[in-house]
């Protein structure tokens, strides 16, 4: 199962190849994980579309000194079928910067950025974040992991340092609508609880890296134990997705020296969070809506003026 959802993923078969849109999110978000000739091939595309465009696989191979087999492959990673369906793509991305969209600004903050500098800057690194995200997230993946939340009689979820913060607000969410969940930060009581899980029963992974053994641990765990599992990632080739039966990729900004990954990690795993709260509320709505009233009420007192 585990090669099935990797093949998938490497050789663009089974999902409709990404939006000219997509292209830059799904760069930045696979270059990490490239060898170094591919990223080459991914950095020349997203750098200058139009250009790329023009040239054929023998031409573009030739520009960034490696081959034709190589610009392929690059090709099918990013989700294209060939090199002819991201020659399409390229130009259709051309277009579209050519048309007036906004320029492209700078993110890197300095230690001496003036404090509006920064909000700004920090603001266009969310949006863009966001943006890549929702652009390369696999809506039939997504819709697969909602299904299996919606019916789950249980689910825990995994996640260690920032991770661990999103894991806490899907727990608080599934909980707010009926759900049985549970987060878990501590390595130890995430495997001793994966081992009761069984088939019926949820085991999501949060982690940017893909590869964080106290995540992978549970979740690989929870897997064997028949468990619906699911890894939510910036690095969807990384080890957590051999143990995951549904692989949500995230996207990240350029991490700086005073903007760790884990800020922008945090806020496309938070997007990824909300999309499966609404999914798994929309389809339980007849018990979530009540149970979702009746935690308002119960905490309207806290809220009111001269409430102790």
């Amino acid at each position: 199962m585990t090669q099935n959802v990797k093949e998938i993923f490497s050789t663009g078969s089974g999902a409709a190849p990404p939006a000219p849109a997509a292209l830059a999110a799904k760069v930045r978000t696979l270059a990490p994980s490239m060898t170094r000739s591919m990223q080459r091939v991914a950095e020349a595309v997203a750098h200058d579309p139009a250009g790329c465009a023009a040239l054929t696989v023998t031409g573009l191979a030739e520009l960034t000194g490696t081959s034709e087999a190589t610009v392929v492959r690059t090709a099918r990673l990013l989700g294209y079928p060939g090199y002819r369906d991201l020659r399409l793509a390229l130009a259709g991305l051309a277009a579209q910067q050519q048309s007036g969209r906004a320029p492209a600004l700078t993110t890197d903050i300095a230690v001496d950025d003036p404090i509006a500098d920064v909000v700004a800057k920090l603001a266009y690194d969310e949006q863009q974040t966001l943006a890549d995200t929702a652009a390369g997230l696999d809506t039939v993946q997504l819709g697969a992991a909602v299904t299996a939340l919606a019916s789950a009689r249980r689910t825990d979820v995994y996640g260690i340092g920032a991770s661990g913060l999103v894991a806490q607000d899907l727990t608080q969410k599934l909980l707010r609508i009926g759900l049985i969940a549970h987060a878990h930060s501590d390595p130890h009581l995430a495997v001793t609880n994966a081992v009761q899980l069984r088939a019926g029963d949820v085991a999501i992974a949060i982690t940017h890296s893909g590869s964080t053994g106290d995540v992978i641990e549970p979740l690989r765990v929870a897997f064997e134990h028949g468990a619906t599992t699911i890894a939510i990632t910036g690095r969807p080739g990384g080890s957590v997705s051999q143990y995951a039966d549904h692989v949500l990729t995230t996207s990240t900004a350029r991490e700086s020296e005073l903007r760790p990954a884990a800020m922008s990690s945090r806020t496309s795993q938070l997007l990824v969070v909300d999309c499966l709260f609404i999914g798994v509320a929309q389809r339980t709505y007849e018990t979530a809506a009540p149970a979702l009233s009746a935690s308002y009420e119960a905490l309207a007192h806290r809220h009111r003026n001269g409430s102790r």
